[in-house]
C-alpha cells in the first residue's frame, strides 16, 4: 500500500459509507483518489455546470454548497462530508455552487468507483438510501442540532415516489427481433420487456438494436432471446426515485421492470427508465418554484399550487420528516404569494407611493400551513407626511384587495375574520402598528390577547423588510415596558388543557356543526404553539416563529428542561402531520376529527401527544408564577 493511499484509508474508514466497505473494497477506492488542495473562496464546481463523473470527501477545512445567483449558503460540508454525489446520480448540471468558505484538501471520488465499490455494497448502498440522498444531514431524530438552513428551497426530488408506466410493452420469447422492434415503433416506447407466464425474463431497449442489430452482428430474423438482457432488474411499486437512481447505476442500465413484489418471480406490472426520472425532476418541488416565476395569471398559479398537494401527498406517505415538508410547501406558498403581489402591482394604476412589506401572520406567519386553508395576512407602509396618509392608505387598501383576491383564486380561502390585509384595521404604517401593538400589550383584555396570539406570528414575505423589523423592535420594547404582559400571555395559554377528562377520555365539541368530533386545532395543537410563542417572547430574542424551532431553541438554551421541549417539539410534529393527513384524506381542513374513524393504535398516538402538552403548561404556570392571577 503505497503511503498517499494509507493515509486516505485512514482517513475514510472512520466515515460512512467508507465505514461499510471491506478493507479491500476501501483501499481500491483509495488508490483510484484524486487529491484538490482549494485556497479559500476558490470554487470547486459552479451552477448549471455539466458534472464531471466524480463526487467528493472534505479532508480538511469547510466546503460551502451555494444556491444560484443568490450566492445564498444552502449546506456547509465539514470532515468527512459528502458533496457532488447528487448530480452524479441525476446525470445533470449541478444545482449548487461548491466554494472552499476556508482553506480546505478534498477527496475526490470517480463513479467507476462509486459504481464497483459502493453500490455494489449492500450496506454503504442502503446507507446512501437511507441518510445522504433522503437529506438526512438534518434528521429528525437529533432536532436540538439541526442547522438553520437557507430558507430557499433544497432539490427534495430523490424522495419522491418513482412515476413508472403502468401499460409495460411485452412480447414472448419466440418473438422475432424484427417484430419486436416494430411493436416498439407502433408504440413509441424505448424497450419491449420479454415475459414468460407475465413474469420478466428479459428487455429489449434501443440501444441494444442500435449496437446488436443496426452493427450486423445479430440479424433481425433472430428471436429476441439472441439480443435480450437477462436477468432482468425488478423493484416492487414503491420504489423512489433515489432508489432507482442507484439501482440503475449500479447494474449500468436505464431500465427497471416494477413487478407486484419486486421479484422477478412475479407479475410485470410497470417499466422504469431513466426518461420517466428526468419527467419526474421536471415536477419537484424546486421545478414549481420555477414556474411560479414565470406565471403570468392567478389561474396558473392555481394549478401550480394542486400540483404541490401531490407532492405534499407523496411526502406523506414516503413518511419523509415533517420539517422537510413544511420547509417545502412553505416555500411555494410563499413563492406563490410574492407572484401574486408582482401580478397585482402591475395591475395598479401607479407605482406605490412609498415602500411597503406584505406579512403573513398566524399558521402562515409560522409556517405550518400545509393545506389549502383561509388566508391570514396583513400591510404595512412605511411613514409618510400627514397630508399624504389618506392617498397612501387607499392605495395600499386597493393593493391589498387585488393580492387577497388574487390568493382566493390560487386556493386560499378568504379569511371569514377578515384578517386580511384589505381590511383598514390591517393595512397600516410603521408607527401605526407599532402603536397597535403598545397598545394591545399595555391592555391585555381577552379580545387583544388574541389578537396577539395571532399577529405576534407575523412573517416577513414581501417588500421592504427593515419596516418589519422595525415593527419587531418596537414589539420588544413595549414587552420590556410592561412585563406583567407575559403573565397574561401565560394565562392565556393555559386556557386549554390537556384534552383528556377525568377518565382520559378525548374533549370533544359537544355542539354545533362539528358536535362529537375532536378538535385537534384548538384542543391540541394550540396549546404547544401558545406556549412556545410565550416563552420564546419571554427570552427576548431572534428566532424563528416556527413552533418545533421556538422549541428547539427553548431546549438549547435551558438545557435543566430540555427533555420537555423536545418532547414539545416531537408532539407537534406528529399532531401536524395527523392533521395535514386527515385533511388530505377527508378533503378539508384536517382540524375536526371524527374519532369513531380512529384506530385504538390513532388514539393513543394522539393521547401520547397529550403528556407534552401538560408538562410544558405546568412549567409556564410556576415559571410565571400564575397561581395568584387564576
Amino acid at each position: 500500500m503505497n503511503t498517499i493511499a494509507k493515509r486516505i484509508f485512514d482517513f475514510l474508514k472512520n466515515f460512512p459509507p467508507f465505514s461499510m466497505l471491506s478493507a479491500e473494497q476501501l483501499l481500491s477506492v483509495c488508490k483510484e483518489i484524486d487529491v484538490i488542495y482549494l485556497e479559500k473562496d476558490t470554487n470547486l464546481f459552479i451552477t448549471e455546470k455539466p458534472i464531471e463523473n466524480k463526487f467528493y470527501v472534505v479532508k480538511d477545512g469547510a466546503i460551502g454548497l451555494f444556491e444560484e445567483n443568490t450566492d445564498a449558503l444552502v449546506d456547509k460540508c465539514d470532515e468527512g462530508d459528502i458533496f457532488g454525489l447528487r448530480a452524479l446520480m441525476r446525470k445533470d448540471n449541478y444545482k449548487l455552487s461548491a466554494k472552499a468558505i476556508e482553506e480546505s484538501i478534498v477527496y475526490s471520488i470517480s463513479s467507476e468507483s462509486f459504481k464497483k465499490f459502493i453500490t455494489t455494497n449492500s450496506e454503504a448502498s442502503s446507507y446512501l438510501l437511507s441518510t445522504f440522498v433522503s437529506n438526512t444531514r438534518y434528521i429528525e431524530a437529533d432536532p436540538i442540532n439541526i442547522p438553520k438552513v437557507n430558507k430557499n428551497i433544497q432539490d427534495f426530488f430523490e424522495e419522491q415516489s418513482a412515476e413508472y408506466s403502468k401499460t409495460p410493452i411485452s412480447c414472448t420469447i419466440e418473438t422475432k427481433i424484427k417484430d419486436a422492434a416494430i411493436i416498439m415503433s407502433k408504440k413509441r416506447v424505448g424497450s419491449i420487456v420479454i415475459t414468460k407466464n407475465k413474469k420478466p425474463i428479459g428487455i429489449i431497449t434501443d440501444k441494444d438494436l442500435r449496437t446488436k442489430i443496426a452493427t450486423g452482428i445479430v440479424s433481425i430474423n433472430k428471436p429476441v432471446s439472441e439480443i435480450m438482457s437477462s436477468p432482468v432488474i425488478t423493484y416492487p411499486e414503491k420504489i423512489t426515485v433515489a432508489e432507482a437512481q442507484i439501482a440503475m447505476m449500479k447494474h449500468k442500465i436505464t431500465h427497471l421492470c416494477i413487478t407486484k413484489d419486486g421479484t422477478p418471480n412475479s407479475e410485470l406490472i410497470g417499466i422504469l427508465s431513466e426518461h420517466d426520472i428526468i419527467v419526474i425532476r421536471d415536477n419537484n418541488a424546486s421545478a414549481l418554484v420555477k414556474e411560479v416565476k414565470r406565471a403570468t395569471t392567478f389561474v396558473q398559479l392555481q394549478k401550480i399550487r394542486k400540483r404541490a398537494e401531490k407532492i405534499l401527498k407523496r411526502y406523506l406517505e414516503q413518511h419523509i420528516p415533517i420539517t422537510y415538508i413544511t420547509k417545502i410547501i412553505s416555500s411555494i406558498n410563499e413563492s406563490i404569494t410574492r407572484r401574486v403581489i408582482n401580478l397585482s402591482l402591475l395591475e395598479m394604476p401607479s407605482p406605490t407611493p412609498t415602500s411597503f412589506a406584505w406579512l403573513a401572520i398566524g399558521s402562515q406567519g409560522r409556517e405550518e400551513q400545509l393545506l389549502l386553508t383561509d388566508q391570514d395576512n396583513a400591510l404595512v407602509f412605511n411613514n409618510v407626511a400627514k397630508e399624504d396618509y389618506q392617498k397612501t392608505k387607499e392605495y395600499f387598501l386597493a393593493l391589498s384587495k387585488k393580492i387577497n383576491n388574487g390568493l382566493h383564486v390560487v386556493g386560499f380561502e378568504l379569511c371569514p375574520a377578515d384578517m386580511m390585509g384589505s381590511n383598514p384595521k390591517w393595512c397600516l404604517s410603521v408607527d401605526e402598528w407599532k402603536s397597535q401593538f403598545n397598545s394591545w400589550i399595555k391592555s391585555p383584555g381577552e379580545d387583544n390577547l388574541m389578537l396577539c396570539t395571532i399577529f405576534f406570528d407575523f412573517q416577513y414575505v414581501f417588500g421592504d423588510e427593515e419596516l418589519v423589523k422595525k415593527i419587531t423592535a418596537g414589539i420588544n420594547k413595549s414587552i420590556d415596558s410592561h412585563e406583567i404582559f407575559l403573565n397574561f400571555l401565560g394565562i392565556n395559554a393555559l386556557k386549554n388543557p390537556p384534552p383528556l377528562s377525568f377518565f382520559r377520555q378525548f374533549l370533544i365539541e359537544r355542539d354545533g356543526e362539528h358536535k362529537n368530533h375532536f378538535d385537534i386545532k384548538a384542543r391540541a395543537m394550540m396549546p404547544l404553539v401558545d406556549a412556545a410563542r410565550l416563552l420564546i417572547l419571554s427570552k427576548n430574542i431572534d428566532v424563528d416563529n416556527n413552533t418545533i424551532l421556538r422549541y428547539e431553541k427553548l431546549a438549547e438554551l435551558e438545557s435543566q428542561n430540555k427533555d420537555i421541549y423536545i418532547a414539545c417539539s416531537n408532539a407537534f410534529k406528529s399532531l401536524l402531520r395527523y392533521r395535514t393527513e386527515q385533511g388530505l384524506l377527508n378533503n378539508d381542513s384536517g382540524r375536526f376529527i371524527n374519532l369513531e374513524t380512529l384506530s385504538k393504535a390513532n388514539r393513543l398516538q394522539l393521547k401520547s401527544c397529550f403528556k407534552a402538552v401538560k408538562d410544558v403548561q405546568d412549567l409556564i404556570q410556576t415559571r410565571f408564577k400564575l397561581s395568584q392571577f387564576m
